[in-house]
């Protein structure tokens, strides 16, 4: 038992010198990218697994067709990036091999469809590691159901909490196993300050920060505290604590819900209430997202790869309407405007997508309202 232990102080030693040289680095980091000055934009386009390949070929029929003029002229470059499958990374062994993050690091941002991750083992998701790579703190979902008066954001801590050591844990056999939950200083800030200052720039006044601080009281108990220190530059807007667990609640109450605005909160949380403020939007294939960070960008899907549709043949009836959501939010990202408002357009005309439509047919419809 002494030599598990010792093992395992050795182990964490070295994960606490990595996660102090990374919170370091987040001090000193060059001013963001302005997405409006480069003379050329490029969008890297990956495929993914599962129904993947389907919605992001569809998604890029209707880009070129929005962005056919700019495309054209060269001014964006819609570039495929392969090998970012299941197959492929477990042959390498990697959650995004070498060669493919390269590639993603040619782009200016990406919009990626749903990749599986393996079950079991010690191969982390393709999404942490591209997040953690090129430091897309942000993960933004917006969820509206207008006939509702639900307008919400949020602001989900994107590479830290239990997600950031989520693979390298400790197990003693038959004894126990433990993971680790990282939140840091800068990190904290930086996420808090997004969220902020989107409040602030749309004209919001309450900003919830979601956390379970009375259990967890260094790391939820700390994101609160830096989150409330944020909110000190920012006092036309009202800071609010919610545990998570009463924030499920909240959102599915019809008397409250509505009240709330922008969230909020650590990456493990935002995971599972997004997915919740999905579903009453209308379901998870309803919803786009967005990883931000200060040089690249990420943008998807919020559902998953959805395996079975593909085994039972039913591949061709995926709806690609959360990925254009998603691709929504890119074009707002890259100072497209106009073009993320004619697209936004063309998919509340094209409406719901009916089961038996095909991927193929809703990317027709959505194309002919633009």
């Amino acid at each position: 038992m002494q030599s598990y232990i010792d093992s395992a102080v050795n182990h964490f030693r070295a994960l606490l010198e990595e996660q102090i040289a990374r919170s370091e680095r987040m001090r000193d980091v060059p001013p963001p990218k302005d997405y409006a000055a480069l003379p050329v934009v490029t969008i890297g386009v990956i495929d993914g697994d599962g129904i993947g390949p389907i919605i992001s070929r569809e998604s890029t029929r209707v880009l070129e067709a929005l962005l056919k003029d700019e495309i054209g002229a060269d001014s964006i470059v819609l570039k495929q990036i392969r090998g970012l499958t299941i197959e492929n990374r477990m042959a390498v062994g990697k959650s995004i091999p070498d060669d493919v993050l390269d590639e993603i690091k040619s782009c200016d941002v990406v919009l990626k469809g749903p990749t599986e991750t393996p079950k079991g083992g010690t191969m982390e998701s393709a999404n942490v590691s591209m997040r953690r790579e090129l430091d897309l703190y942000a993960n933004v979902r917006p969820v509206s159901v207008p006939e509702e008066g639900i307008d919400w954001t949020f602001y989900r801590e994107n590479t830290e909490g239990e997600y950031v050591l989520g693979s390298r844990g400790i197990e003693i056999p038959d004894t126990l196993c433990m993971d680790f939950k990282v939140t840091t200083f800068p990190g904290t800030e930086r996420i808090a300050r997004a969220a902020f200052e989107y409040a602030r720039k749309n004209g919001k006044q309450r900003v919830a920060i979601v956390t379970k601080a009375n259990i967890m009281k260094k790391t939820d108990g700390r994101f609160s505290e830096i989150c409330h220190r944020v909110a000190q530059e920012y006092p036309e807007i009202e800071a609010e604590d919610w545990y998570i667990d009463i924030m499920t609640a909240k959102l599915v109450n019809v008397q409250d819900r509505a009240r709330f605005q922008v969230f909020v909160l650590p990456n493990l949380y935002g995971d599972i209430i997004t997915d919740e403020a999905a579903q009453i939007q209308g379901g998870v294939g309803t919803a786009g997202s967005a990883n931000i960070g200060d040089q690249y960008a990420m943008f998807e899907a919020i559902h998953g790869s959805a395996p079975r549709m593909i085994e039972t043949g039913r591949g061709a009836f995926a709806n690609p309407a959360s990925l254009l959501r998603a691709a929504v939010m890119m074009l707002k990202h890259i100072a497209r405007t106009e073009k993320a408002a004619q697209l936004e357009k063309a998919l509340d005309a094209a409406g719901n997508k009916p089961r038996e439509m095909t991927a193929e047919a809703f990317a027709d419809s959505v194309i002919a309202g633009l």
